[in-house]
C-alpha cells in the first residue's frame, strides 16, 4: 500500500492530503508533482497500456515534463483517493481535458494496482463529471474506449456515459485489431448524486 510519506504533508502543512470531493469510498484531490512517480508506474503497467490502447511506456522523465504541461494547460486533474483506511490513499487518476471553445472536455481516468478490485472506477467517474457539470461548466464531456475493455465500459455506464458510436479497427487489444467505442455525457442525463450540490445546499 502506497501512501503520502509524512514529509510530503508536513511541507504542505497539513497531516492529510486535499480533497476538493468526497465521495463514499473515494475523494479527488489535485495532481501533485511529488506523486508523479507513481502516476508513471501507474501509467506504465502493461494492464494500463493495454486498456489505453499503447503499445509502449513513456520514461519516468518524459512524464516529469508531462506533468509540467498538464499543470498549466488549465484543465482540471485529479488525483483520485481509496477513503477506506485510516488516511486517504493514491490509487488512480482522472483528467478532464476542456476546449474552452466548444465548453466539452474528454474525460481519462486510471486506477492503479493498489485500487483495481475494489470498485472505485465507478464513483471516481462520477465525481469527476459532477466536478465537470457544476464548477467546470462543460456541456458535454466524452470519451473513447477499446471495445475489448467490457469492465471499463460497465464501469463508465454506471456513472452516467451513453454509448453513441464506434470507430472501426482503431485499435489493439492483446495484438488483435479491435474497434473504439465513443461515449459521451451531458448534464441532463448525469445520474448522481451530486456530492457539490448537496454540499452548497448544506451550507449555512
Amino acid at each position: 500500500m502506497i501512501r503520502i510519506s509524512d514529509e510530503t504533508l508536513e511541507d504542505s502543512g497539513t497531516r492529510d492530503p486535499i480533497l476538493w470531493l468526497r465521495g463514499e469510498k473515494v475523494g479527488l484531490g489535485p495532481f501533485l508533482r511529488e506523486l508523479v512517480p507513481l502516476y508513471w508506474r501507474w501509467e506504465t503497467d502493461p494492464r494500463a497500456l493495454l486498456g489505453y490502447g499503447q503499445q509502449y511506456a513513456e520514461t519516468e522523465q518524459t512524464r516529469a515534463a508531462v506533468f509540467d504541461t498538464q499543470t498549466r494547460d488549465g484543465s482540471p486533474y485529479f488525483t483520485v483517493y481509496d477513503l477506506a483506511g485510516q488516511a486517504p490513499t493514491p490509487v488512480g487518476t482522472s483528467q478532464l481535458i476542456v476546449d474552452n471553445r466548444t465548453r466539452t472536455g474528454e474525460f481519462v481516468i486510471l486506477i492503479g494496482e493498489e485500487g483495481r478490485g475494489k470498485r472505485l472506477a465507478t464513483e471516481a467517474t462520477r465525481l469527476t463529471l459532477d466536478y465537470g457539470f457544476n464548477i467546470t461548466a462543460l456541456r458535454n464531456i466524452y470519451l473513447s474506449v477499446v471495445a475489448s475493455n467490457v469492465a471499463g465500459i460497465r464501469a463508465y455506464e454506471k456513472a452516467g456515459f451513453k454509448i453513441i458510436g464506434r470507430r472501426r479497427n482503431s485499435g489493439y487489444w492483446l495484438g488483435e485489431v479491435v474497434d473504439h467505442i465513443f461515449m459521451d455525457a451531458i448534464p441532463e442525463d448525469f445520474p448522481g448524486p451530486s456530492v457539490l450540490k448537496q454540499k452548497f445546499r448544506e451550507a449555512p
